[in-house]
């Protein structure tokens, strides 16, 4: 079965009705269990910036601390794929909704261990190793989570609205964002020696509790239309990603490198831009986070607007867009930072989230699931997302170091993001527009 076979609904298919009600409850339940997923996700990101160097890795020194624990961040990169995989078989054999319950407990119980972990000076090097396994048990949730995310919104939603239900799942990233960056920014009121003492715990723990809520609200979905449809017909696929690899292997390379200079944007923005304007400006590291904070705000409205605009015009020229800015956004981005002006440095990380992530991050959820039919749709968007966070995600951060480390200068990482853009935007040409066509079972 070739990509553009997918893409059309077979004559004798029926296409489930498409509740409304539902379809709502869906998208609540999706974008409160994604919210929480990134939240628990990107809380690490902002503790390995800030806090980790000087808890898990003091004893490495000031620079190498930094590299080791923003390396740990990217540990949970390369146990998402796994996580896609193992949940994906299990979300297109058996059960979408429990998947995704499964996947929010896993990194839920994670991110509450991360907060009880004793530190280097209590244990010596068992904490650094704790702290990597939670790391990879986050991997493995998250993994699993934004492919059943994606689909429990998608194929409950109307054709015409797909994109505009979906991006309610996307909406998590900048929720989850300006939560973890939020509650690092109060805590860190605190004296330095009570934020290190206890301070940074507070956080992770209070995962618990959104937890329990996120638990509440998926058991109480059922399976989304589409796949109830498939399942009451008993043609459930035996190993998904085997039929993924027989019959999608375009489609999947093309996304695994689609949004490259997205993801690889994203983290720098977010994550190490935290460290460059701390660590190598010797500047608060407050003004950064305050550009995270009021980008992700502001990408709580204008993601719904992108993708809106995608179920009009399609879902490739607005992704276009906006890689394109990445890659044109790369150098004056690290010139903003370099003038050390607080404002200029909060402009430079807000333009770079709305304009540049916006675009592409918004329709993530609908671009890639569109992309597989329902039979082993689970299965597909899982593992080429993953997969683009191995690619692109996992090194981001270190790479960006190591280069400023080598170089002095942010200039190198520019080049990195533009070589990026300029990859994604070939895979954005090369995918079938999917914005008006129906999802298809087989």
């Amino acid at each position: 079965m070739e990509a553009h076979a997918t893409l059309s609904t077979p004559p004798d298919s029926a296409v489930p009705t498409v509740d409304h009600p539902t379809a709502m409850r869906a998208a609540r339940a999706s974008f409160t269990g994604t919210a929480i997923e990134w939240y628990d996700y990107f809380l690490y990101g902002s503790a390995a910036a800030v806090v980790f160097p000087k808890v898990f890795f003091s004893d490495l020194g000031s620079t190498a601390g930094t590299l080791t624990s923003l390396a740990t961040f990217g540990v949970a990169f390369f146990f998402r794929p796994l996580g896609g995989v193992i949940f994906g078989h299990f979300g297109d054999r058996l059960s979408r909704r429990q998947a995704l319950v499964a996947t929010l407990l896993i990194m839920g119980i994670g991110t509450f261990a991360i907060g009880l972990l004793p530190t280097v000076g209590q244990v010596g090097v068992l904490a650094p190793i704790l702290l990597v396994f939670l790391r990879m048990l986050q991997g493995i949730g998250l993994g699993g989570e934004w492919g059943g995310a994606a689909l429990l919104i998608v194929e409950s939603a109307p054709t015409e609205r797909r994109g505009l239900y979906a991006s309610a799942c996307q909406l998590g990233v900048p929720a989850g964002q300006l939560a973890s960056a939020g509650m690092v920014a109060l805590f860190s009121l605190l004296p330095e020696e009570q934020f290190l003492g206890w301070g940074w715990r507070i956080p992770f723990l209070f995962s618990g509790l959104l937890v329990a809520f996120g638990l509440y609200l998926r058991k109480r979905l059922p399976e989304p239309p589409e796949f109830q449809a498939l399942k009451d017909a008993r043609r459930r696929p035996k190993l998904p990603l085997a039929e993924v690899l027989r019959h999608a292997k375009k489609q999947t390379l093309l996304l695994i490198f689609v949004q490259a200079a997205s993801t690889i944007g994203y983290y720098l923005f977010t994550v190490y831009s935290l460290s460059y304007v701390e660590g190598d400006l010797g500047l608060p590291q407050s003004w950064a986070l305050s550009g995270v904070l009021i980008g992700a705000a502001l990408l709580l409205p204008a993601m719904p607007l992108y993708a809106a605009l995608s179920d009009r015009i399609g879902r490739r020229p607005v992704y276009f867009a906006g890689t394109l800015f990445i890659a044109l956004f790369a150098v004056p981005f690290f010139w903003l930072l370099d003038t050390r002006n607080p404002y200029l440095i909060a402009l430079a990380i807000i333009l770079a989230l709305v304009c540049g992530y916006g675009p592409t991050g918004a329709l993530n959820s609908v671009l890639y699931a569109e992309q597989y039919p329902t039979r082993y749709r689970y299965t597909g968007a899982s593992v080429a997302y993953q997969m683009s966070s191995v690619v692109a995600g996992a090194p981001a951060a270190l790479v960006a170091a190591a280069l400023v480390s080598a170089t002095g200068s942010g200039m190198a990482v520019s080049w990195y993001v533009i070589g990026a853009a300029v990859i994604s935007l070939i895979c954005v040409i090369a995918l079938e527009e999917t914005h008006r066509t129906t999802l298809t079972k087989e």
